[in-house]
């Protein structure tokens, strides 16, 4: 897991890539190197964090025999021994997998994208052909931000901080912000919340040569799935997704150094840890995680300890309180660049900071389940003809778009759901896994988990298993009103008897009582600080005023909005005044 960075045409300057390193030294803090062409037309910069081969020989950038093909990767192959072996006639000079993806990519040239079984950004510049190849994994587990200069200049990095380190102005992108204060939505297109970056969207790849861009899809999940059900029998395909399931968990504990497992109450990581025992064993002692806000009404701990009574692993709590969320979300804020998710990321944010503490340098956790198998609330919804909003809510308006200034809301972009299956339900998945659900978590988990030094894996994001998924019938997804029914079904086999999950719930922290409670002056305040800067412009001030004092009151239980306007403080007045 690493930070990576890039220069590409004749107007860049040494100082932009020396500050882009800088600037996500956090990603890579065991080392970084840099490489610049002989012409000056192409430079690479990496930070790394080292997990795989640990000695000086896998550093990067990395170098192919010759010299023509130089590589910047963030990310794991998981399959890359596999690889190796089936590349069994290169030369290697490292145990890496990033120097895989070299003699892969020189056997195959992009084609070498389809074998790859893993997370994954990556550049790589050719020097016979002043070309750069980069790429980014099926799901965009590994974030790729670029620029485009006036002049065809193309920079690109991890991290958006980095590109605004290297000159790019902090500016923020209207239409980005319109649409997700009235629509609710983010990291759901290539624009950012800034603008004149752009994000690579996941299954991309990027060239560039001479000045000119282009970008390219390499994979999607509609179409490598196809919209043929999967007749077999259940038991047969419970046979081959659990042999895939455990060979996803098992790939991901390839690792020079200590693994560690996230958990929550439900199902998802009850399935998780009896993988993880299955494949290691009753001795298994890998370190478990988990956070807690010390509110019984949402804290899973006793379902976690449940889950653990029966085992050896050693479990760690990290608890957040309301008086450390100030200072917190500041420096969570300044990882993620753009809005994130409320005190959740922040609660799981601490659980990261623990876990290098402890010198747990890799975390695995269950991301993925309920989109592959329809665990929310309004699939149910959707398949019995009823609305399925992108954004979810409780009691009140998640967002509220009459609380902005008309001309603001008419620069909002609606989402157009994309309808590649002849069904709802797997329509909704897909909208999910590619342009609502999914890319929001992954983006905020990789921060907050790069914020400390750390990497995250998803096992059950490894799309082997999502397009089997999405193949199975609606009735082996939902049925008689159960969501995951036939991942419960697998699950009760690996699961033992008298672990219960906690119930579904879609809040896991107090957010909503502690903003209007002891967190309602610093509340006030941030929402006051954005009203001195886009009062007027982009909010209706007294609607919202209005709306806060409603708020407080408890005339609405969902704080989806509140935090909105407490992120316009965060993001925009903080970002501004640190690139002043």
């Amino acid at each position: 897991m690493c930070g990576i960075s890039g220069c590409f045409g004749r107007q860049w300057k040494q100082r932009q890539l020396d500050a882009m390193v800088a600037a996500q030294r956090h990603r890579g803090p065991d080392a970084e190197g840099v490489h610049l062409n002989p012409s000056s037309t192409a430079a690479l910069g990496h930070n790394r964090l080292s997990i795989i081969d640990l000695s000086a020989a896998g550093r990067q950038p990395m170098s192919n025999h010759d010299g023509s093909l130089h590589i910047v990767f963030n990310g794991e192959i998981y399959n890359y021994l596999e690889l190796r072996a089936e590349l069994g006639d290169y030369e290697y000079r490292t145990r890496t997998d990033t120097e895989v993806i070299l003699a892969a990519y020189e056997r195959w040239g992009a084609a070498c994208l389809d074998r790859l079984v893993g997370m994954f950004a990556f550049m790589i510049w050719d020097e016979r052909e002043q070309k750069l190849f980069a790429a980014r994994d099926r799901f965009g587990v590994k974030p790729l931000y670029y620029h485009i200069g006036p002049d065809g200049d193309l920079l690109a990095a991890s991290e958006i901080k980095a590109l605004h380190a290297a000159g790019i102005p902090a500016e923020p992108d209207d239409a980005s912000w319109a649409t997700y204060l009235t629509h609710g939505l983010k990291d759901h297109s290539e624009r950012t919340f800034w603008k004149g970056v752009r994000q690579l969207p996941a299954g991309h790849c990027l060239t560039w040569r001479n000045g000119v861009t282009g970008i390219a899809r390499w994979y999607d999940l509609a179409e490598r799935s196809g919209a043929e059900y999967d007749q077999r029998p259940v038991e047969q395909v419970q046979e081959e997704y659990l042999s895939l399931l455990a060979d996803s968990v098992r790939l991901r504990f390839r690792s020079d150094v200590p693994v560690g497992v996230n958990l929550s109450g439900g199902l998802d990581s009850s399935t998780l840890l009896a993988l993880v025992k299955t494949i290691q064993g009753e001795a298994s002692e890998t370190r478990a995680f988990t956070f807690t806000c010390g509110d019984s009404r949402y804290d899973e701990l006793p379902w976690v300890r449940q889950m653990l009574a029966r085992t050896r692993h050693p479990l760690t709590v990290a608890q957040i309180t309301p008086e450390e969320i100030p200072a917190l979300a500041e420096s969570v804020q300044a990882a993620e660049d753009e809005p994130f998710g409320g005190l959740p990321t922040l609660a799981y944010a601490k659980l990261f900071a623990e876990a290098r503490q402890q010198g747990v340098i890799v975390l695995l956790d269950g991301q993925g389940m309920d989109e592959q198998w329809a665990g929310y609330d309004y699939y149910v919804n959707a398949l019995n003809g009823g609305p399925a909003g992108v954004v979810q809510g409780t009691k009140g308006f998640p967002v509220r778009p009459d609380c902005l200034t008309t001309e603001f809301r008419a620069m909002a972009e609606a989402l157009d759901p994309p309808s590649p299956f002849p069904d709802q339900l797997r329509n909704l998945q897909y909208r999910d896994a590619r342009l609502t659900k999914i890319p929001r978590a992954l983006r905020y988990n990789d921060r907050i988990s790069m914020r400390a030094s750390t990497e995250l894996r998803e096992p059950f994001l490894d799309h082997r298993l999502f397009e089997l998924a999405l193949r199975q019938l609606p009735q082996r997804k939902i049925n008689n009103g159960v969501s995951k029914w036939m991942l419960r079904r697998m699950a009760a086999k690996l699961i033992p008897e008298g672990v219960v999950e906690t119930p579904k719930r879609p809040l896991q922290t107090p957010q909503r009582e502690w903003l209007r409670g002891p967190l309602k002056n610093w509340t006030q305040d941030r929402i006051e600080a954005a009203l001195e800067r886009f009062g007027g412009s982009w909010l209706e001030s007294d609607a919202v005023r209005s709306a806060w004092k409603k708020y407080c009151r408890g005339e609405s239980d969902n704080s989806f909005y509140i935090w909105q306007w407490i992120s316009l403080d965060l993001v925009i007045n903080k970002r501004g005044a640190n690139n002043r």
